[in-house]
């Protein structure tokens, strides 16, 4: 038989490698931590310039607990959303393996997520529908991957 025959072509591999998926992962973390910068900032310039045109964002207001007075809700929001940027950029850093252990991500990401959620919750209506959406979205995302997926695996990155 020819050489050329029984000499394979490389195949081409359609999977991603470690690295990028393990650089999809933190900055997925570290975006949706940093956006609920956003919402945080909203509060602010709510409070700050109160009338002004914020397109869809609103002052915080509980569905849940309408009595709640106007500077109490927006307390509460914003220990929701602080805890949830520190929370998503810290299990980012965690997982990159930058100043925290590595180890420490997936808690991190789960209670962060679980916080988000409800701060999400709570407040329903309060800001515009794309980025509530959008960030259940990753919230439901993080949950079922880390705790019903279990993905990634340890033996991927570590713990």
């Amino acid at each position: 038989m020819p050489q050329h025959v029984l000499r394979r072509e490389p195949q081409e591999s359609n999977e991603m490698s470690d690295p990028i998926i393990k650089l999809i992962i933190v900055g997925a973390l570290a975006l949706h931590g940093l956006g609920h910068g956003g919402a945080l900032g909203a509060l602010v310039w709510i409070g700050a310039r109160p009338g002004t045109d914020t397109g869809a964002w609103r002052a915080a207001r509980s569905w849940l607990v309408p009595s709640l007075p106007a500077e109490t809700a927006t307390i509460v929001a914003g220990v929701f959303w602080i805890l949830s940027l520190v929370g998503f950029v810290a299990a980012a850093l965690a997982f990159w393996g930058v100043l925290l252990p590595g180890e420490a991500w997936r808690p991190l990401a789960v209670v962060s997520a679980i916080v988000s959620l409800l701060g999400i919750v709570l407040f329903m209506g309060t800001w515009p529908a794309f980025n509530t959406l959008a960030a259940l979205g990753v919230n439901v995302v993080v949950l079922v991957a880390l705790l019903g997926l279990r993905w990634p695996p340890e033996t991927m990155f570590g713990r």
